[in-house]
């Protein structure tokens, strides 16, 4: 039996399409962010169905269920600004978007899941005056409490954008990183966009890249947080769809590959072609064929193989394991895997809303990162590999004691 607020996806979240196709069965997770009291081992969270699907019509690749927002966002743990690498990321969008678009004291900014202002706050500090739209209550608090930034408490949609529009609240600038994926109406949710926007204005979106997924099987990023997983192709079709095509896109090295896109009204400026060429590239690796999907799926049971036997191995020599990060994305890899607190001692994190709580995956105590130096386990599975670089810098110390990290992804690979 499901748990309450879950519902199958008859239909495409984009165009509608029915006949959805399957692309890999990752079984019963619980969700990402359902931490849960220290203490006493509480009753092991619910767990709902994992599955990825694939649009024939307009080739967007989405989950075969969907969660009822209010379940997965209302109180979130998530902040943005526990990340050095997130934090660069903003702040050269930041300046990159103030110079190109000439944003001054006359501009809106607008973004929509503005977390704790991470973001904005390096728009504010430049003068340019913003809006956050966070549902979030405890996060949208902290945007305001902690930064000063203007922050409405509520989910994103073609009813709000239509208000904000109405109290002259038009926006020059409207950003949404990594929010197009959580959104289970997507044509509404462009449709407010474009409604939020000035004629002049532009829109900008970033999103974790379908190919990157793909090559890197970077299955671990399918949770039900994300409901959507986009090519170039898909959301050509989903912005084009709301008279808001997209004219532009460039890679950003964040989350394991991504891409930022920009789109502005119909008409307004021309595609470039860095897009038509990747556009081109996609039809060429078969974004609308199902082979890039089958090939995906066999490599996600190879890697699981792989990490499993890896792990066994080094208990089986008397070796102590603990994991590096509460992600999100470490919930679906260690539920896939099979992996709980008979191979793992405790997780370690720096964001101190997660520390003293336990992990949806096997209870494990989620302790700050100190701990490792502290209990010194002999190896750290690295659930926040897309922060290696960032992560093994922090924890020169642990390595310099013998400690060695475990990065699961694209390849499992041990680095001392």
């Amino acid at each position: 039996m499901n748990p309450p607020g879950l519902t199958a996806a008859t239909a495409c979240r984009a165009c509608g399409a029915g006949g959805l196709e399957p692309v890999i069965d990752l079984g019963r997770t619980p969700l990402a962010n359902a931490l849960r009291p220290a203490g006493r081992r509480p009753e092991p969270p619910a767990e709902y169905p994992l599955t990825l699907r694939r649009c024939p019509a307009c080739a967007l690749v989405q989950l075969g269920e969907i969660v009822a927002p209010e379940r997965l966002f209302s109180d979130y743990v998530y902040l943005s600004s526990f990340s050095d690498t997130m934090l660069h990321h903003a702040e050269a969008m930041a300046s990159d978007l103030i110079a190109g678009e000439r944003l001054g004291g006359g501009s809106l900014v607008v973004e929509l899941a503005s977390n704790d202002g991470y973001l904005l706050q390096y728009f504010k500090a430049r003068g340019v005056p913003v809006l956050g739209i966070e549902p979030a209550q405890n996060i949208a608090a902290v945007a305001e409490r902690e930064r000063g930034i203007p922050t409405i408490a509520h989910f994103f949609d073609a009813a709000l954008a239509a208000v904000l529009a109405a109290q002259g609240r038009r926006a020059d600038v409207v950003i949404g990183n990594n929010v197009l994926a959580h959104v289970p109406a997507l044509s509404g949710f462009v449709h407010g966009v474009a409604t939020v926007l000035k004629p002049s204005g532009i829109a900008v979106f970033e999103v974790p890249y379908l190919g990157e997924m793909l090559d890197r099987v970077e299955f671990d990023t399918i949770y039900h947080e994300h409901q959507c997983y986009f090519s170039a192709t898909a959301l050509a079709a989903l912005f084009a769809g709301q008279a808001l095509p997209i004219y532009d896109l460039q890679p950003v090295a964040i989350h394991g590959g991504s891409i930022r896109v920009f789109a502005a009204p119909a008409g307004a400026r021309p595609p470039t072609e860095r897009l038509q060429a990747l556009l081109r590239e996609e039809q060429e690796w078969g974004v609308s064929t199902p082979e890039p999907y089958v090939e995906f799926a066999g490599r996600v049971g190879a890697l699981r193989r792989r990490l499993v036997e890896l792990l066994a191995r080094l208990k089986g020599e008397g070796r102590r394991i603990a994991a590096y990060g509460a992600a999100a994305k470490g919930v679906t890899l260690l539920s896939y895997c099979g992996i709980g607190a008979e191979t793992l001692e405790f997780v370690v994190d720096r964001s101190t809303v997660k520390q003293g709580q336990r992990y949806p995956v096997g209870g494990l105590p989620i302790l700050p990162p100190e701990a490792l130096l502290e209990r010194k386990p002999d190896y750290a599975l690295l659930l926040t590999w897309n922060f290696a670089a960032e992560i093994l810098r922090q924890q020169q110390a642990f390595r310099e004691a013998g400690g060695r990290f475990i990065v699961p992804v694209p390849e499992p690979r041990v680095v001392a």
